[in-house]
């Protein structure tokens, strides 16, 4: 039986979270004037309640009112944390924005060709300049600005905000969602002649010395460390600064489950934590020696903190931290469930939208996971040889933490690294040198002699941590790929492993049973998406600016059909198509389909008993009136719907994403005249149709 008694702080930020996820999913649906009454009679009468029944000697338990103040507190928290419901928010100025004044607020991040920085607005032009708020994404070109903003510089902007697409194909990553979860709302792509800087004001003095000081720390690795890849992967060991990672490399590292520390956070904290306890260890022999400890293991891990620039997952791990480091003192007397539960509870209070961060939901099921499991994993086995028994040390806490993080891994990610203890016995105690390295680098980069003999060491560790991830990457069956499972399959495989945790523990019956009732409902779930998405024929005409693409899929297969351009760039495949691929259940890819017959400016496709015309080009020509269920127009193509009639009797139009929007908004405008059915997958995203099974 679990015994809740001790864990108050475990109780209290799990009612708490509870109402930050209702202000997420339902946020109106309780008014602020009636959650504002109850939650001050709940105050009352939990006061009551306690001070009634101390005075008159009676035992009434309070806790369950506390509880239920706590989770309406995290409800009304996340609503009053939304920024757009204030009243000058840009989201509710319904005039047209022809100008504003912006402060940028964040370090830039380095793209392609744009430089990303983010802002807040504080005043808008429509027709006369008024006070406005609210946050704002601003990318620069590179090649009319050659060096980014930086924090604290006040920009006059001459442009509208515009509110980011929603996802424009199945399963396409939501980036407005993920925006508006950093309460960014709106985003604006400038170019030469668009931008006035007005003046230096930052919002923050320190956080304008931390972003110094971080560009000095990039700079100096940059200085001492040679090779484009040897200077990315240290930067984001030691800095967490990931801009100059590249697509193959990033893919390496995911393969093979190293993925986690090529970002600074719980990680790279606990390491340079555990480091800070080991080398302070003689002080606790003195009086007040663990206080000392704590306070120094305090100081150092803010100022590396601060080193890195104070980002948001630096801020996140080392707040956790924190709060251990400041617990150890009182050893016996504190339980590390409810030292952790406080950490997030106090992160929650800063920002309440960290909840949906996989960051913040990773470290701490990691953490977690390796508190609870790594013991019971440590005991399982007693190696004879210290040097077995170290290794079986380090698994044991990679086994705990894949153990607790697997069901987010492929809800979020959709693959398993095969080889995830071979990669994190031999990369993360590479990772930890790199660590420790890279902060000596920077210590002594004054001296120029020690610097450069720390950046060689530190050169061609990297070199030989890369080596080893790329040669994983390339075993056989390093990865499990194309996994699919929905939110509630994740929340249920989550269930599964503490019933079975518990059911080890405990050894009950009744959690067999749970157990298998969750098996029955995952397994349920996996049935209907197999048979409503995966054994189906279905065409998809996606939505990728500039280009054609359409698969035509058949129970797991598919046949791509898309512009030379769009077949050949496997990041637009990998962010536009491979999503709803993956939904689809899609193994395997074939170039085009068995019967395509070629027309002059076209393609006519016959597929599963549908017939789909394919209009590439202005001269297309039938020798016959054609009859097709479909006809996809690509490259504004055909500029007269009459002449369309003349040549092709049809039931439907699609206009794919290859036509301008300005073509495509004339040409639903002069088919609503026709009364024709028409699809255009830049103004309605992704076009898709089932298609009933033919041996059915």
């Amino acid at each position: 039986m679990i015994r809740w008694i001790p864990y108050t702080f475990v109780r209290t930020v799990l009612f708490f979270i509870g109402g930050i996820l209702l202000g997420l999913y339902a946020p109106d649906l309780i008014p602020e004037k009636v959650l504002m009454s109850a939650v001050v009679l709940l105050a009352l009468l939990y006061f009551f309640v306690v001070f009634f029944g101390r005075a008159k000697r009676r035992r009434w338990n309070p806790g369950s009112v506390a509880l239920l103040l706590v989770f309406l507190s995290g409800y009304i928290h996340l609503v009053w944390q939304t920024e757009s419901r204030q009243p000058n928010h840009l989201v509710n100025i319904k005039e047209h924005v022809t100008h504003y004044q912006a402060v940028i607020t964040r370090f830039p991040e380095e793209k392609d060709r744009t430089w990303k920085s983010e802002a807040v607005v504080k005043q808008v032009h429509g027709t006369t300049w008024r006070p406005a708020d609210g946050k704002i994404l601003l990318y620069f070109s590179k090649q009319d600005f050659p060096e980014p903003f930086r924090y604290g510089d006040v920009l006059i902007i001459k442009g509208h905000p515009e509110t980011p697409d929603v996802p424009g194909n199945p399963g396409e990553f939501d980036y407005r969602e993920f925006l508006a979860l950093k309460n960014i709302y709106h985003q604006n792509f400038l170019r030469k002649g668009d931008v006035v800087k007005i003046g230096y004001h930052p919002s923050y003095r320190f956080m304008a010395l931390a972003y110094r000081v971080r560009e000095w720390a990039e700079a100096t690795l940059r200085i001492f460390i040679s090779g484009k890849r040897e200077q990315a992967i240290a930067s984001a060991l030691v800095l967490g600064v990931t801009d100059g990672l590249d697509d193959e490399l990033l893919n390496a590292y995911a393969v093979t489950g190293s993925m986690h520390i090529l970002a600074v956070s719980g990680l790279h904290i606990s390491i340079l934590y555990f480091i800070l306890l080991w080398v302070l260890s003689p002080l606790n022999k003195f009086r007040r020696g663990r206080w000392f400890v704590a306070f120094v293991a305090l100081l150092i891990l803010w100022l590396y903190a601060f080193v890195t620039g104070l980002s948001p997952s630096v801020l996140r791990a080392v707040g956790m931290f924190s709060f251990l480091a400041l617990a150890r003192p009182w050893a016996r007397s504190t339980n590390v469930y409810n030292t952790l539960a406080v950490s997030a509870f106090c992160l929650l209070l800063f920002d309440p939208f960290l909840i949906r961060s996989v960051g913040f939901q990773l470290s701490y099921l990691a953490v977690v996971g390796i508190v609870f499991l790594y013991p019971r994993i440590l005991v399982l086995w007693e190696p004879r040889y210290w040097f077995v028994a170290e290794v079986w040390k380090l698994s044991a806490v990679s086994i705990a933490a894949q153990i607790a993080t697997f069901p987010l891994g492929l809800f979020y990610f959709h693959q398993f690294a095969n080889y995830f203890l071979l990669s994190n016995l031999l990369v993360v105690p590479l990772s930890f040198v790199v660590l420790i390295l890279g902060i000596v680098l920077l210590a002594v980069s004054s001296v120029t002699v020690i610097a450069a003999a720390a950046g060689f060491c530190l050169e061609w560790i990297i070199r030989f941590l890369n080596g080893i991830v790329f040669t994983l990457e390339g075993f056989p069956f390093s990865v499990v790929e194309g996994v699919y499972i929905s939110a509630w399959q994740c929340v249920l495989l989550i269930a599964l492993i503490i019933t079975l945790i518990t059911l080890f523990q405990f050894r009950k019956f009744s959690h067999l049973l749970v157990a298998f009732m969750i098996v029955l409902s995952y397994v349920s779930l996996q049935w209907i998406h197999f048979f409503r998405e995966v054994n189906i024929q279905k065409i998809t005409v996606y939505n990728v600016p500039g280009h054609s693409a359409l698969d035509l899929i058949d129970r797991g297969r598919t046949y791509f059909l898309a512009d030379s351009v769009m077949k050949h760039d496997a990041q637009k495949v990998r962010y536009h198509v491979n999503p709803g691929r993956l939904m689809a259940g899609v193994r395997t890819e074939s170039g085009a389909p068995p019967a395509v017959r070629s027309l002059k400016g076209a393609k006519l496709i016959n597929w599963n008993g549908r017939s789909i015309l394919h209009i590439e080009d202005a001269e297309f020509d039938a020798p016959v009136v054609l009859a097709v269920d479909w006809v996809i127009i690509a490259n504004n193509s055909v500029p007269e719907i009459s002449g369309l009639r003349d040549k092709v009797a049809f039931k439907k139009v699609i206009l794919d994403s290859s036509n301008s929007f300005f073509f495509a908004s004339r040409f639903m405008e002069a088919a609503k005249l026709y009364k024709l059915d028409v699809h255009s997958v830049l103004h309605q995203g992704a076009f898709i149709s089932k298609i009933e099974n033919q041996d059915t």
